[in-house]
């Protein structure tokens, strides 16, 4: 067995000098002297065992122990980070205790595998768990609340235009859940790889007028039967998918009954609009256009646009409908260039489809749209995520980005500083700014507001306060009241970093941070938050970590590589928060994926304005234009050659704070590895380490919160009270879509649906097109 231990050797003399390589450049980059010494320890053990000399076994065992004392020293007894660190040592010490190599370097061999068994039960007793959980101090019952309307229905995207996402069922609970079983499955019918860019499956059913309403990624809207699932109709606007990005979407329909005020046809209608910039309204009864809306039943939202191109400007989420007007913005593409389409605000009517305000920050002239020949702003902020409407007030609730580009802000108007990255409560009525409320000032991150605000009561004396929690990409959560757009909860304004930024650009003195409540944004990354599968990527990402220009949250975009962190992807996107009003839990769910952002000089970066640039669904790295600025931009994810995240664990946590107090009552990750690893292979192993994803939560009067949003083909649900994972069901893909819950009209089964979707950004794969309804045993409900 000469061979086998001159194999061992070789092995530990390569990696060994790899290592002390990098460890020398390591610690010329001002970071941790461990490497170097630990390269010479295992290459000399290499060399001695290759030599057969008895110190190698004893050189390895003292190594192995420098290593573990080391480890726990840098990050405790943090499972994954101490993994990192000791799993690929002691794996090359246990062959020592093999017997042929034990003959060969005496009891040295012997205490090397000693030392590497140590290391194993060391991680074994940690169970693999993140430091970043919370547990429970208890579980607490709800205080009944009334919540208006009928139970069982799912009448709008947030299920009520608070956003919520709250349910008063009771079927299914916490002692029955992990009975739920399939009960029926729908195929869209499309292919999410096809061209021109693959697309997720993002869509929320209604169900409403005894039928669940959604549409699909190619806006083809859909009316199941809420029991079995089959098609009760189907149409078809025939969308010309040309100028496609990542994020074409369709993630929801609204609904309006107008009851014996509009007689038939479309007395009750679905309201859609489409990557083709149409609004169209369809007889919830037949699926046909309504004749009376606009023309023949569409509107088409290019009018007063000004110079576009397919795919530049779109709708992704659902419309709000608010009394008899329709409210929605637009997506409009990133960083393509500084000529893009306005990101104006518009109400419609519900039964005419005729324009009744535009809220253009910045030409107010245009309230009623632009004159013949003119069009409204360009290039102002957009509002792509689902907005939120409180009727008593009269307010609709806008969440805003940032104007494009994204990183370049020098050329931005004042009225665009002014209500980018915000949210802006707008007069249902007039479309008027009653107040507006400022996230991150002169964004240079794509900090986009995309998350839909959620409407909440507060507790004080003599009754409630009508309150509104803002979820933002920065890990923030703002809580503001939402009459006046004051904080609940105190605001700070901090010093932001200033280094770095290129000459043409301004920068911001201060951001605001929201100190009055839990913030999700995760801990300033260091060089010991560094992780990978061996410790040469591990080493790989320090020394990588060390070259990057990294001075905490917000640290401005320059040419040379920052971090970004919060990435542009979160903290929380698009599929917001839930909340308890009976518990007063929210439950928050948030990523913590690290990206790298880099200007570009403009003959580096190209003058392309296709919108096909942005959000790139294939080259990742590929400079964003830009056009019109000086730079382009290149952004990726800060990853390992084996394609694993450099940041240590957990990616995306669920989180749970109790708005009494406003404290963590608990936090956990939710997602294994079983769907993950290294060059993108499949670990298979349902080891929970905290995945990333972009799908929301369901939250019920029962107990339960169903949860489906990581880079994992599983959909789950917890206990909302503890944090308890109660059960959970393998999908064909990702849930990265916001579940909903429903009775059935006929059965009285209550139901939970989700879109099983996969998705590009986080490159959960394969894309799903199928949605899945679960209910409990017929003999069991």
């Amino acid at each position: 067995m000469i061979w086998l231990t001159r194999l061992l050797a070789a092995l530990l003399l390569l990696v060994g000098l790899i290592v002390a390589a990098g460890g020398a450049y390591l610690i010329w980059l001002g970071g941790s002297p461990y490497y170097l010494p630990g390269g010479i320890a295992v290459a000399l053990s290499g060399y001695w065992l290759w030599r057969g000399d008895r110190r190698a076994g004893w050189l390895y065992a003292l190594f192995l122990a420098i290593t573990i004392v080391w480890a726990l020293c840098e990050v405790g007894l943090g499972g994954w980070q101490l993994t990192a660190r000791i799993v690929g040592p002691a794996l090359f010490g246990l062959p020592f205790l093999l017997p042929f190599i034990r003959r060969r370097v005496g009891k040295g061999a012997v205490a090397a595998g000693l030392a590497s068994l140590v290391g194993f039960l060391l991680i074994l007793g940690c169970a693999l768990q993140s430091p970043m959980e919370i547990a429970a101090l208890s579980g607490r019952s709800g205080t009944p609340v009334a919540i208006p309307g009928d139970p069982g229905l799912w009448p709008s995207w947030g299920r009520d235009d608070a956003g919520t996402r709250f349910s008063p069922l009771t079927q299914i609970t916490p002692t029955n859940v992990e009975t739920l079983q399939l009960a029926w499955t729908f195929d869209t019918g499309h292919d999410p790889m096809r061209a021109p860019v693959p697309s997720p499956l993002q869509s929320t059913p209604l169900m409403v007028d005894g039928k669940l309403l959604f549409c699909t990624q190619t806006n083809i809207v859909f009316a199941l039967d809420p029991e079995t699932g089959k098609p009760l109709w189907r149409f078809d606007p025939k969308v010309d998918p040309k100028g496609g990005s990542a994020v074409r979407t369709c993630r929801g329909v609204a609904y309006h009954d107008g009851g014996a005020a509009v007689p038939a046809p479309c007395p009750r209608r679905v309201i859609t609009a489409t990557y083709g910039a149409q609004l169209i309204a369809l007889d919830s009864a037949t699926g046909r256009p309504c004749p009376g809306f606009g023309e023949g039943g569409f509107v088409d939202l290019n009018q007063g646009m000004g110079r576009t191109a397919p795919g530049l400007y779109y709708i992704s989420s659902a419309p709000v409908i608010i009394g008899d007007v329709i409210v929605l913005g637009g997506w409009v593409a990133d960083n393509v260039s500084t000529d893009e389409p306005s990101g104006v605000v518009r109400g419609y009517d519900v039964i005419t489809g005729a324009l009744r305000w535009a809220w253009d920050m910045g030409n107010p002239n245009n309230a009623h749209g632009p004159a013949p020949g003119e069009a409204y702003t360009r290039s102002t902020p957009n509002s792509w995520a689902p907005m939120s409407a409180d009727a008593k007030l009269g307010l609709v609730f806008v969440p805003t980005g940032n104007a494009t580009p994204d990183h370049f802000g020098a050329y931005r108007s004042a009225q665009s500083e002014k209500y980018s990255s915000s949210i802006v409560a707008l007069d249902a009525a007039t479309g008027a700014v009653r107040w507006s409320f400022q996230t991150a000032h002169h964004d240079l991150w794509d900090y986009d507001v995309a998350s839909q605000p959620t409407l909440i009561d507060l507790p004080a004396p003599g009754g409630t306060i009508p309150a509104l929690v803002q979820p933002t990409k920065r890990g923030e959560l703002f809580l503001l009241d939402r009459r006046t757009g004051k904080p609940l909860a105190a605001v700070r304004e901090r010093p932001a970093p200033q280094a770095g930024k290129v000459p043409e650009e301004r920068l911001s003195p201060t951001q605001p941070f929201s100190v009055g409540m839990p913030s999700i944004a995760g801990d300033r990354i260091s060089e010991r938050d560094m992780w990978g599968i061996t410790p040469i990527d591990q080493l790989w990402c320090r020394i990588h970590f060390r070259k990057l220009r990294y001075d905490g949250p917000n640290t401005p975009p320059g040419l040379t590589e920052s971090l970004l962190y919060p990435s542009l992807g979160g903290g929380m996107n698009w599929s917001g928060v839930s909340y308890d009003p009976e518990r007063r839990l929210l439950m928050v769910n948030s990523i913590y994926y690290p990206t790298l952002m880099q200007l570009v000089p403009r003959a580096a970066a190209g003058g392309g304005a296709g919108p096909g640039a942005s959000h790139n669904a294939t080259d990742f790295a590929a400079p964003l234009p830009m056009a019109g600025t000086p730079y382009g931009a290149r952004l990726r994810g800060f990853t390992s050659p084996l394609g694993t995240l450099c940041l240590a664990p957990p990616y995306g946590r669920m989180t749970a704070i109790d708005m009494t107090t406003r404290k963590i009552a608990w936090q956990r990750p939710v997602g294994t590895v079983r769907d993950s690893g290294p060059l993108g292979l499949e670990v298979g192993l349902p080891i929970r380490m905290g995945m990333p994803g972009f799908g929301g939560t369901l939250v019920t009067r029962s107990g339960l919160t169903f949860f489906g949003g990581v880079k994992e083909r599983a959909f789950r649900a917890f206990a909302t009270d503890t944090g308890e994972e109660l059960w959970s069901v393998r999908m064909p893909a990702s849930g990265n879509a916001n579940p909903m819950t429903y009775i059935g009209p006929r059965s009285g089964r209550q139901f939970v649906v989700i879109a099983a979707t996969g998705h590009v950004t986080s490159q959960s794969f394969p894309l799903g097109r199928t949605f899945h309804a679960y209910a409990l045993p017929q003999e069991a409900k």
